[in-house]
């Protein structure tokens, strides 16, 4: 199988620069894969998991915070709000984090920012996925 360059990069940093025969994105409207070939897009991507590698078998993930991701000329740039690879996530602090949020979605007071709060669950849930998938 031929591959195509693979780069995530945020505000901060290159996540990662590499070859891949795939990429499966989560897309605003869904779960989407990417392999050689692909005809140009933009999509706007949405909090999730990105997987890469090769076709078949185990493939390295990384926990998105959203953001967009252009297909050109077999050349596929993930701009990305937040981006983890699954080693770079600290198991300990995620399910803390998703421990809080737990707590103040349980918290009926009306000064809630509910949206907030789940959204920060979501974050840790994401991050927990990445880390702990074999």
């Amino acid at each position: 199988m031929s591959t195509f360059q693979f780069e995530v990069v945020t505000q901060e940093r290159t996540v990662v620069l590499t070859e891949v025969e795939y990429v499966s994105l989560p897309g605003e409207d869904g779960k989407f894969g990417v392999l050689k070939g692909h005809v140009p897009m933009m999509a706007a991507l949405s909090l999730g998991v990105i997987e890469f590698g090769p076709l078949q078998g185990k493939r390295r993930k990384i926990a998105l915070g959203g953001g967009f991701m252009e297909m050109h000329d077999d050349r596929l740039v993930v701009m990305a709000n937040t981006a983890e690879l699954a080693e770079e996530i600290d198991v300990l602090r995620a399910r803390q984090a998703k421990e809080r949020a737990e707590r103040r979605l349980s918290d009926r007071r009306s000064d809630l920012d509910f949206t907030r709060a789940q959204l920060a669950l979501q974050k840790a849930l994401v991050r927990l996925k990445v880390a702990e998938l074999d």
